[in-house]
Order: C-alpha cells, then sequence, then structure tokens
C-alpha cells in the first residue's frame, strides 16, 4: 500500500466506497462525486486531500485535511486544521488510517497547523477509536458528535 495526493480523476472511486458507507449506516454526509471534488479533492480551503491505494492502484482510503474558517460547519476555531477519514469497507482493519495519517501528519505541520479537530459522530464506535489511536483526545461534544482534537507536534529534525 502507498499513499498519493488525490486527483480530480479519483472521486468518482472514492464516491463509490463513499456511498458503501452510506448504506452500511457508516456515513450521513453527501458521497456524490461533485461532493467529493468540491470538499475534499478541490476544497479552496484544503491543505492535503490523499489516498491509500494498494499495489493495482485501487482506492483503498482516503483523508482530507482542511483549514478551518470563520463559520465552518464544525464550529471549529479558524486556523485549525479539520480532518476527515473514510476507508472502504473492505480494506477496513489493513493500516490504511495510519498510513493517511502519517501523509496528513506531515501536510500538517508543513501547513503550520497547530491543532486538528476531528468530528465524529457519537455511534461510529470504528471512528472514535480510529481518532484516539492517533493520539486525538474528546475536547467538546457537539449534537450527535464528539470533537477529538489534536495538538501537531513539531516535525522531526
Amino acid at each position: 500500500m502507498k499513499t498519493r495526493q488525490a486527483t480530480t480523476e479519483d472521486a468518482a472511486e472514492i464516491s463509490a466506497f463513499l456511498k458503501e458507507l452510506v448504506d452500511r449506516g457508516k456515513r450521513k454526509r453527501p458521497w456524490e462525486e461533485t461532493f467529493v471534488r468540491d470538499c475534499y479533492v478541490n476544497n479552496p480551503d484544503g491543505i492535503q486531500c490523499s489516498v491509500a491505494v494498494d499495489d493495482d492502484g485501487t482506492i483503498l482510503g482516503m483523508q482530507a485535511l482542511s483549514r478551518a474558517v470563520q463559520g465552518n460547519i464544525y464550529d471549529v476555531t479558524p486556523g485549525w486544521g479539520i480532518i476527515g477519514t473514510h476507508v472502504k469497507p473492505s480494506a477496513a482493519r489493513r493500516g490504511v488510517g495510519k498510513a493517511l495519517f502519517a501523509a496528513t501528519l506531515t501536510a500538517a505541520q508543513n501547513a503550520g497547523i497547530k491543532n486538528i479537530d476531528a468530528t465524529i459522530g457519537s455511534t461510529n464506535a470504528e471512528g472514535l477509536a480510529y481518532y484516539e489511536a492517533m493520539g486525538f483526545r474528546t475536547y467538546r461534544s457537539a449534537d450527535g458528535a464528539i470533537c477529538k482534537m489534536l495538538e501537531v507536534p513539531a516535525p522531526s529534525a
């Protein structure tokens, strides 16, 4: 498995597995290709959108990091990072999230992000556990969600 920057051409494949997550009750947000392009791959506030791919180039998961702006839908402090992670159901428990987060953490450090917010549905046990394993800690609750944050460490010398 390797990670790379997502491209507009990846939107259809990402959209397909987001739809799988919706169908399984693991996602409530939009999943359509236009949403993927506008909110993840080509987000004007985006810092990085990465995909993890297998040896055949099949996308196993994606992770997007954007900069919080005034009035964002998650009510995250402007200037913080906002992260979203989605793994194809058939690729779960294979280290996809860990691989993606390594790339995202470097991008956050390079962009000067000091804190990253992950807003997770309060019933999403897998998501909550994933972010805890990556070092995020709960700092507040929102309507039906748990908000976790990570203080971004300084880059290693």
